[in-house]
């Protein structure tokens, strides 16, 4: 059986409400707009790098750090660090010879913040 979430309700009628689709035309941001948001929920579809925002909302950390972390090579987190920064959800320092990252700003925080709200929800 499937679960109440799973049933989709549809009209029995074939009206379409002109005033309302024209309202929300209306409201809809621009196709490049929606297009850079659906890849930016992208970047979320990835365990890996969930756990590596989650860890630099911790802590500003190097890759070596991250390996530490996650068990992981350094080649597979340089990877999805770089899917994350050019996401623009990371930033990274130089101090020497290390490479330190942590979040772009607070908005990526908000963003993973409210995700895990829905989810626990």
């Amino acid at each position: 059986m499937g679960d109440e979430r799973d049933i989709i309700e549809r009209c029995s009628a074939t009206v379409v409400h002109e005033d309302t689709v024209e309202q929300v035309k209306e409201k809809m941001p621009e196709d490049e707009c929606l297009f850079d948001l659906a890849e930016l929920f992208k970047v979320f579809g990835d365990t890996t790098r969930v756990k590596i925002l989650f860890a630099l909302f911790t802590a500003e950390m190097c890759v070596c750090d991250l390996t530490a972390l996650l068990g992981l090579t350094q080649s597979a987190v340089s990877h999805q660090l770089r899917v994350l920064k050019q996401a623009r959800l990371i930033k990274y320092r130089k101090q020497g010879k290390m490479v330190y990252y942590s979040l772009d700003d607070e908005h990526v925080k908000r963003i993973f913040d409210q995700g895990l709200a829905h989810i626990r929800h």
